[in-house]
């Protein structure tokens, strides 16, 4: 696209004029909108992450039965299995429940699990590196993502501008054709 629409031109059209507008209007939304996007959205992945990790505790635990050898489950990750395991809170109430462990763990071995407020089993939570890059990668999604829209919304106005200019020449032409019928002095 160049700048001829923006230019005095005799050809230049009034559609011309709002196309070169829808396009920059456009670009430039789509950069500070997805930017905007990005930056919120990974902003508050961080922020939740920061609140789950806040709201878990690690307890040292030990396990009560040996841990399988091997996952169970067809196509587990190999790296952990779960197994029983018990903890006391530091009132001395006992706790049970199932963790993730090490394969092959015999019975006694202290491992450390991780539980919310209730005193219940959950995953570990994500921290450092990991919830940087999680926050970061999300934050590019939706930044990518809300670009896009943007784009597709001002791909959307110029293809209806085109359908309207298609229509305006259409019907000039109508005007216009039948005169040049009589240029060729009514010879094929």
């Amino acid at each position: 696209m160049g700048t001829w629409r923006w230019r005095s031109n005799p050809l230049r059209r009034h559609s011309d004029v709002i196309e070169a507008w829808i396009v920059l209007v456009t670009g430039t939304l789509a950069v500070v909108l997805g930017v905007l996007a990005g930056v919120v959205a990974a902003q508050a992945v961080g922020t939740g992450l920061s609140a789950q990790a806040a709201r878990v505790h690690a307890v040292p635990a030990v396990l009560t039965v040996a841990a399988p050898s091997a996952p169970t489950a067809v196509g587990g990750s190999g790296q952990r299995v779960w197994a029983a395991v018990r903890w006391t809170t530091p009132d001395g109430t006992v706790h049970a429940g199932k963790a993730k462990v090490l394969p092959g763990a015999p019975v006694g071995t202290r491992v450390t699990v991780w539980t919310d407020r209730t005193d219940h089993v959950v995953p570990a939570p994500v921290t450092g590196t990991e919830a940087t890059l999680e926050a970061a990668l999300t934050g590019a999604l939706v930044a990518s993502s809300a670009g896009a829209a943007v784009w597709a919304a001002g791909r959307l106005a110029r293809t209806r501008l085109d359908r309207r200019r298609m229509a305006e020449w259409d019907a000039e032409w109508r005007q216009v054709g039948p005169q040049w019928g009589n240029l060729s002095g009514g010879r094929d």
